[in-house]
C-alpha cells in the first residue's frame, strides 16, 4: 500500500462522494477512481460499496478508515513535534469548553495567555460535547466534567467541586449553612437549559429525592441567571466556581447536603495527540487559577 493511495481512501471516506474527493485532492475522478480500485485489489476486498449514486463504506473499509485516522493523527502530532523545534513560542492553540461555568472560568485566563505570549494564536470553543471534536482532531485539549470512559483519551483531573443552592441575600433561606434538597424542591428555579452537563448532574439530584425539576426560567447566560436570582426572582443551583468569578455580595451560597450534588473538572486529550508547548504553558496557566481560587482536588462522592 503506497500513502498516497492511503491519502486518497481517507479523503473518499470523508466525503463518500468520488467527485467532492478529487477536487479536494486536486486529482481526476478516474485517478482517484483507479487508486481506489488498485488498493482494494492489494487488500482483497471491496472497501467501498457503490449502489447508484451512493457510495458507503464496507465493512472492511471501516477498518482500514479506524487505522488509517490513527496513522493520520500520528503523523499529524510529528510533524507538530518537529516544528516546535523551530517555533518554540509560536503556534496556534485550539481549546473546547463546556457550555456554562467552564467557559466563564476559561475566558479571564485568556488575555493573560496572550500577553505572556503573543505570537501564539489562540482559538476557545464553547461545546455541550468536546470529545467527538476531540476525537476528530477539531480540538487540541478540553476542560470538561470528567470521567469519561474512552480509550482513546487522555484525562488529566484538576479539580473537584460542589454546586450550591444560591439565594438573593434577602431570601428567607439567606442566613442557611446548609439545607437539604427536599426543602426546596418547590421553589422556582432558574437555572442552564437540559443540554448543559451541570443541569443533568441536577436532573439526577432531583431523581436521588424522588421529585420533579420544573424550573421558572431556563438560560444559557450565567449573568442572566445571577441577575434574576440577586432580583428575588427565584433561586438557582451554580457552582463553586462560577460563584468565586462572580463574587457578589448580595449571592448568598447554601451549601446542599442531601444529596450532595458534585462534579469533578478535568482535561481531555487524544493519547495520540502532541501536545505542544502553547498546550503546556495553557495548563500550566489553567492549573494556576485552580490554586488560586482555593477549588478542591479531594475524591469526595456526590451526583
Amino acid at each position: 500500500m503506497e500513502f498516497r493511495q492511503l491519502e486518497y481512501f481517507m479523503a473518499l471516506c470523508k466525503e463518500l462522494h468520488f467527485t467532492r474527493a478529487s477536487e479536494q485532492l486536486g486529482v481526476t475522478q478516474p485517478t482517484l477512481s483507479h487508486q481506489i480500485k488498485a488498493l482494494e485489489i492489494e487488500m482483497g476486498m471491496p472497501l467501498f460499496d457503490r449502489i447508484g449514486k451512493k457510495t458507503t463504506l464496507t465493512s472492511a473499509g471501516q477498518v482500514l478508515f479506524k487505522h488509517g485516522t490513527h496513522i493520520f493523527q500520528s503523523i499529524q502530532s510529528a510533524m507538530e513535534e518537529m516544528r516546535e523545534l523551530q517555533e518554540v513560542k509560536s503556534g496556534k492553540l485550539s481549546i473546547g469548553v463546556l457550555t456554562g461555568e467552564l467557559t466563564q472560568f476559561v475566558s479571564p485566563l485568556l488575555l493573560t495567555f496572550h500577553k505572556k505570549y503573543p505570537n501564539i494564536q489562540i482559538t476557545v470553543i464553547g461545546k455541550d460535547d468536546v470529545v467527538d471534536a476531540i476525537i476528530d482532531n477539531e480540538l487540541e485539549i478540553a476542560l470538561t466534567i470528567v470521567p469519561i470512559h474512552d480509550k482513546r483519551l487522555t484525562i488529566v483531573p484538576l479539580y473537584e467541586e460542589n454546586l450550591y443552592l444560591t439565594v438573593s441575600h434577602r431570601h428567607p433561606l439567606a442566613n442557611k449553612k446548609t439545607i437539604d434538597l427536599e426543602q426546596v424542591k418547590n421553589e422556582p428555579f432558574i437555572i442552564f437549559p437540559k443540554n448543559y452537563q451541570c443541569r443533568q448532574q441536577i436532573e439526577a439530584a432531583f431523581k436521588f429525592i424522588k421529585a420533579p425539576l420544573n424550573p421558572m426560567i431556563e438560560t444559557d447566560a450565567a449573568e442572566t441567571i445571577m441577575s434574576l436570582v440577586q432580583a428575588e426572582a427565584g433561586i438557582s443551583i451554580l457552582s463553586k466556581t462560577l460563584l468565586h468569578m462572580w463574587g457578589n455580595d448580595q449571592i448568598r451560597m447554601i451549601e446542599i447536603m442531601n444529596p450532595p450534588i458534585r462534579r469533578q473538572i478535568g482535561l481531555v486529550y487524544h493519547k495520540e495527540k502532541f501536545i505542544g508547548y502553547a498546550a503546556q504553558q495553557f495548563i500550566y496557566l489553567l492549573q494556576q487559577s485552580i490554586a488560586k481560587h482555593g477549588l478542591s482536588s479531594t475524591n469526595s462522592p456526590g451526583y
